[in-house]
């Protein structure tokens, strides 16, 4: 990437920050960067700062910056996305790497997921980088993994982050506000049969227990309902068994479920109703993905208010559910386009984020002042 003739000064025109954001977002594009093998955006998200005189920091492949005056004394704004991506689907017509613009948008995979909120967050620090006066830190972190929930990206770096009071968590939500998300928890269930010879109908068929727990699933209502986040919902995913012919019995079934649990409720609390219904021996994976949310009173929501933007509920899960401290998330796109075929995103999407992101700083730096 060629360095601009002088570093990044403070106010930078909104022009360049957009035209700046989208060469950054296409050479991002261009370049794959599935989970866990993020290794390559990481190095072009480093040398897109050391061409704006910007120190970094790696762990991993997450990429940390903060603004030039950062005061230990003050409180931390953390501006937060990924630069991970799924893999790309079957339905695939267009080269997912093109990072082609058609019509005003620009097409390619990790576009609108999340690689326009991204670099609109970038460019909303690079307009603060040498403002001195600020009243928040303000502290930039691209990380890896969110796309798989791994291990390596947020959960990796947060111990080696000063304190963080509040985050901007860059998802696409069409710039509405994401006070709240639903928490994950992914079950492996195993309903347990006896083996026998088709043909004579010997054994228990473990495919009939599973199918019989699968109907529970899929019609069970748990009771309480979030005003902002609606109902829990279960979601039978997967459902294998190990024959590999046609004339066994099979005597183990195992089963996948998607949970997804409202503020209302605990992973314990569902666990075990679940397990009270069930016949199938239920493992969950993990209780790290809970269900999350900011106070509408806090001043980054209050900020976004200010802009005309509809506080709501997200089914979706993201980073910020790895976040023990408040988290608002939003940006440009559109969470329908994500994983799906040709996802793109409108480049005028990407300016409106931008100048988003710098009224929510602005209006939570003014609410310390």
């Amino acid at each position: 990437m060629e360095k601009p003739e002088q570093p990044c000064q403070m106010n930078k025109p909104l022009d360049l920050l957009y035209n700046e954001s989208i060469e950054l977002l296409q050479s991002l594009v261009r370049t794959p960067s599935f989970s866990r093998e993020e290794s390559a955006t990481a190095e072009i998200l480093i040398e897109f700062f050391q061409a704006h005189d910007i120190p970094t920091e790696r762990i991993g492949n997450n990429v940390i910056v903060r603004h030039q005056a950062f005061d230990p004394s003050k409180p931390t704004l953390l501006l937060n996305s990924h630069h991970d991506t799924v893999k790309p689907n079957a339905g695939y017509t267009r080269d997912p790497f093109s990072a082609d613009r058609e019509d005003g948008k620009l097409y390619g995979l990790g576009s609108n997921d999340a690689g326009g909120c991204l670099v609109s967050l970038i460019a909303a620090f690079l307009h603060y980088y040498s403002q001195s006066d600020l009243s928040y830190n303000l502290l930039l972190a691209a990380t890896a993994e969110e796309e798989v929930s791994g291990t390596g990206g947020v959960e990796m770096i947060l111990p080696h982050l000063p304190v963080i009071d509040c985050a901007l968590v860059g998802e696409p939500t069409k710039l509405d506000l994401a006070v709240a998300e639903r928490g994950l928890m992914v079950l492996d269930c195993v309903a347990n049969g006896k083996a026998g010879h088709a043909a004579r109908n010997e054994g228990i068929n473990a495919i009939d227990l599973a199918m019989d727990d699968i109907q529970w699933f899929r019609q069970h209502r748990f009771e309480r309902v979030s005003d902002l986040l609606g109902a829990c919902q279960m979601t039978v995913t997967v459902i294998e068994t190990h024959n590999k012919t046609h004339n066994i019995i099979p005597a183990q079934c195992q089963f996948v479920v998607d949970v997804r649990v409202n503020e209302l409720y605990s992973f314990e609390q569902i666990l075990e109703e679940i397990r009270m219904h069930t016949r199938s021996i239920i493992t969950p994976r993990g209780f790290r993905l809970r269900s999350t949310s900011i106070p509408l009173d806090h001043p980054l929501v209050v900020g976004g208010c200010k802009q005309g933007r509809k506080p709501y509920g997200s089914p979706t899960t993201s980073d910020k559910a790895l976040m023990p401290f408040p988290a608002l998330k939003t940006g440009p796109g559109d969470s329908a386009r994500s994983h799906s075929a040709n996802e793109y995103i409108y480049v005028e999407e990407i300016r409106g984020g931008i100048e988003h992101y710098i009224k929510l700083i602005e209006n939570l730096q003014q609410s310390r002042s």
